[in-house]
């Protein structure tokens, strides 16, 4: 479990963002929460220089979807990294097991055959408070994290 605020940072130490575009793909699921993960974001990726225009957002009904999205993304010679924001949260079947399993196997497959980063930023959590704590809540925005981490990994 994370204990500390995934929003805190060096500033410092995060490149200029301003010429580089970004793709996003943010699930439909526990729109609450990804909602929250896109706006946290969007506005990291804009404090660091990039430009509204430049960062585009496509939406899919859920977290599995995600994949897709991002391979579709990673096929637009465009972008210098794409982000997926996602939210699943255990419940009484092992549907959890298998979306966040997939899901992550997916991503970690992309990364290794794409020529652009993909950003794991989904969550995947006990219960909703624990998505609340990590969507803006009091262990910061995971949204936070993965804008630095794209900046970062697009000047790789």
């Amino acid at each position: 479990m994370a204990t500390s605020n995934l929003s805190a940072y060096d500033a410092q130490s995060v490149p200029d963002a301003s010429n580089m575009i970004f793709g996003i793909v943010v699930a439909e699921w526990n729109p609450e929460i990804t909602g929250a993960l896109l706006d946290g974001c969007v506005s990291t990726l804009e404090k660091h220089g990039a430009l509204p225009e430049n960062i585009h957002v496509k939406r899919v009904p859920g977290s599995f979807e995600l994949i897709y999205g991002a391979h579709q993304m990673t096929l637009n010679d465009g972008y210098d990294a794409v982000i997926i924001l996602g939210s699943v949260i255990r419940g009484e079947t092992p549907h959890f097991d298998y979306i966040c399993q997939g899901v992550t196997a997916g991503i970690a497959r992309l990364n290794a055959t794409s020529n652009i980063p993909v950003i794991y930023g989904l969550l995947t959590t006990n219960d909703m408070q624990q998505a609340r704590d990590r969507a803006g809540g009091r262990l910061g925005n995971k949204g936070d994290e993965c804008a630095i981490v794209a900046i970062k990994m697009a000047k790789f």
